[in-house]
């Protein structure tokens, strides 16, 4: 742990089996329950974090902060996304320093998958 830097991030579900199941599928997150309205994610994921049920969901239209992986394959991992029921929202579209597409996981909330490559 760094002082005074970004150490732990929450993120609401409408469903923490189908958001367990979807990151699982397409990242190889493994989770911690704590309950059944929460879960930790930590193993190789590059922050640590959780999922606690709600009926919010994160949108940039919202206001939301927006999550956003690194990905060597854009194509690749938006093919996976969309086989295990996430929504590309975005298509794929480039922006100074790289490329990048935005989805939606099973419950809703928006991400992006971005690459320099």
């Amino acid at each position: 742990m760094s002082n005074e830097k970004i150490n732990y991030l929450e993120i609401p579900s409408k469903n923490i089996t189908k958001t367990k199941q979807f990151f699982s599928d397409v990242f190889g997150w493994e989770f911690v329950d704590y309950g059944p309205e929460y879960c930790s994610f930590s193993k190789d994921v590059g922050i640590d974090g959780g999922f606690y049920l709600s009926e919010q969901h994160c949108s940039i239209d919202n206001g939301s902060a927006l999550v956003v992986f690194y990905s060597d394959d854009l194509t690749k991992i938006a093919d996976n996304i969309e086989r295990h029921q996430g929504k590309i929202i975005k298509p794929i579209f480039e922006f100074p320093g790289g490329r990048r597409f935005h989805f939606t996981d099973t419950t809703g909330n928006e991400y992006a998958v971005w690459s320099d490559k």
